[in-house]
């Protein structure tokens, strides 16, 4: 049964993509050889790569790159869950982003993946009572990426943050899995209470550009709120919300409305 179970964990397939990407990517490009070897190729493995890349982004004179990948790798040795949560991340960017030809990409560049998983690191800090370093982990995600995501909130697996910047997500917001989220997005409270006071986003929402959704309210799973709507209120499963306020408009149009992006609704639309 040992040997079984070492073969199985052998079998990654979003680590062998990558990696192949990323030598075709430095045949292609030399000049990006260094990034890519050290980000990438120098790696036995995703996880080692992946703490290697939280390193990278968020080393400053404050804090070393050598400490900062030893925490990404305690974090991921103690929690497989995290680098689990990853590879769904890269596989649904690469389903659902048209701009996104290659795993390679959200793992070099897209700010988005990269600031998701600081931030994964992050509550894996703050589930521990490691609340400053957590704390300054956000910060510099904040700083580095234009991406504010507070350590205690919890976010699923399988997540799509298109652009990423100006994201906000509050200290006790919920985001299930496989959501998709656009730019601007805030996930917020109303006031000044200290208790449970951020949204709860269902499975399978899709949140459009500029959204802001205010307060302990459940949004739920596959539903649609288009851009620039203001969610003041719960909104049921499979719908489409739309204005400021945000009102129902009609159903959300499609099984998985994360997975197919279609935020066009209005004339002749099922939602019209």
């Amino acid at each position: 049964m040992p040997l079984a179970d070492k073969r199985v964990q052998a079998i990654d397939p979003v680590w062998s993509r990558t990696t192949e990407e990323a030598r075709q990517a430095v045949a292609d490009e030399p000049l990006l050889g260094g990034l890519i070897h050290s980000a990438v190729l120098h790696h036995a493995s995703f996880e080692k790569a992946l703490a290697c890349r939280f390193a990278q982004k968020l080393a400053s004179g404050e804090m070393s790159e050598q400490v900062l990948r030893e925490i990404a790798d305690d974090a991921m040795a103690d929690d497989d869950a995290i680098a689990q949560a990853a590879r769904a991340d890269i596989v649904a960017v690469f389903e659902r982003d048209p701009a996104c030809e290659r795993f390679i990409e959200p793992f070099l560049f897209f700010k988005g993946f990269q600031a998701l998983q600081c931030y994964r690191i992050g509550h894996w800090l703050w589930r521990r009572g490691r609340r400053d370093l957590a704390l300054f982990v956000q910060m510099k995600v904040s700083e580095t990426f234009g991406v504010d995501i507070h350590p205690n909130a919890r976010i699923g697996r399988g997540i799509m943050i298109d652009h990423a910047h100006a994201i906000v997500i509050g200290e006790t917001a919920v985001v299930g899995d496989n959501v998709s989220m656009l730019h601007s997005v805030t996930l917020g409270g109303t006031g000044k209470e200290d208790d449970d006071r951020h949204p709860k986003i269902g499975d399978g929402v899709l949140i459009g550009a500029g959204a802001k959704i205010l307060g302990n309210i459940r949004v739920g799973h596959c539903s649609r709120i288009a851009a620039g709507s203001v969610v003041l209120e719960e909104v049921p499963p499979m719908k489409t919300v739309a204005g400021v306020p945000a009102r129902i408009v009609g159903e959300a149009g499609c099984v998985q409305p994360s997975v197919m992006m279609d935020q066009l609704f209005g004339v002749g639309s099922p939602e019209a």
